[in-house]
């Protein structure tokens, strides 16, 4: 299925990596990445694959570039990956790469390791429950899908980072993501609704945690702050909060937004896209303490 545009509001720029909608130049301090919900599966792509495409579909955060669709309307500038995560993971560096799955992999090519590469889940997943090798194996088209999806995506949303704080004195990213349901932490109590991350303190301003926390509080939505998603590469990459770039990930529960099958949009989408907009236009508004010292 191919990445649907937010409503007849045509993509400002698209290519095989992302579409972004709104401004190419930021009009505020504040930008959204979407880098889990690309449902561009091209058969050229589906040829590569060693399962059926509804098994590579487990791994979207299914519609949650629908969460931000209000806000393109409101003038702000969302980056929405339209490859998908089962391609190649925007999340994770492009080093952590299982070399067990690549053949012909140069000897001297850097690699790192990690907890989630080690669970399957690298920078082009490797295994799900039930699908023990999602692709073929060729170093060629591991980094053709490095160098045309994963640099591109990430170095449009530096360029933004980059460009809104120069105009605005600082740059805040919210990296939105979905997560299925969380259990309960006890018996009797209420599972967390919303994630949020920030690196334990590593990639954004407390007070910005703070203040996402408390719009969503108002909503109605239990949070929870970096238990059990703190984020990962892409805030820690574009999160420096001593340069005045900060960047959060919200994960928002899918039960919240999504139909009682998990698949499609369902009632609650209005609700999620109201509070993800709450947050966002906070965030936008909230000066972070280090910028509004320098210009006293």
């Amino acid at each position: 299925m191919a990445l649907d545009h937010f409503g007849t509001c045509p993509p400002t720029e698209s290519t095989a990596a992302y579409d972004l909608h709104g401004p190419a130049l930021p009009n505020g301090p504040l930008i959204v990445s979407v880098p889990h919900a690309g449902r561009d599966y091209s058969p050229e792509l589906l040829a590569l694959a060693r399962v059926r495409p509804e098994v590579l579909r487990r791994l979207e955060d299914r519609w949650a570039d629908m969460l931000a669709g209000p806000l393109v309307a409101r003038g702000y500038s969302v980056l929405v990956a339209r490859a998908p995560r089962a391609m190649i993971d925007l999340n994770r560096h492009e080093r952590e790469l299982d070399p067990v799955m690549v053949t012909g992999l140069p000897r001297d090519q850097p690699l790192q390791s990690s907890a989630k590469l080690r669970g399957g889940l690298g920078l082009i997943p490797r295994r799900l429950p039930g699908a023990l090798e999602l692709w073929q194996r060729p170093w060629e088209e591991a980094r053709r899908r490095i160098e045309t999806v994963h640099r591109p995506y990430h170095a449009r949303l530096a360029q933004m980072m980059t460009a809104a704080r120069e105009r605005h004195g600082h740059a805040i990213l919210i990296d939105l993501h979905s997560m299925p349901p969380l259990p309960p932490p006890a018996a009797g109590q209420a599972a967390p609704a919303l994630v949020l991350g920030d690196r334990f303190g590593r990639s954004a301003a407390t007070r910005l945690m703070m203040l996402a926390a408390d719009v969503a509080a108002g909503h109605g939505v239990l949070t929870s702050q970096n238990h059990p998603y703190a984020g990962d590469h892409l805030i820690e990459r574009h999160g420096r909060p001593e340069r005045d770039f900060h960047a959060l990930q919200l994960e928002v529960d899918r039960a919240l937004y999504l139909d009682v099958t998990l698949d499609r949009p369902g009632p609650g989408l209005t609700r999620m896209q109201g509070m993800v907009a709450a947050i966002a236009e906070a965030l936008a508004n909230e000066l972070p303490r280090s910028y509004a010292m320098a210009a006293e």
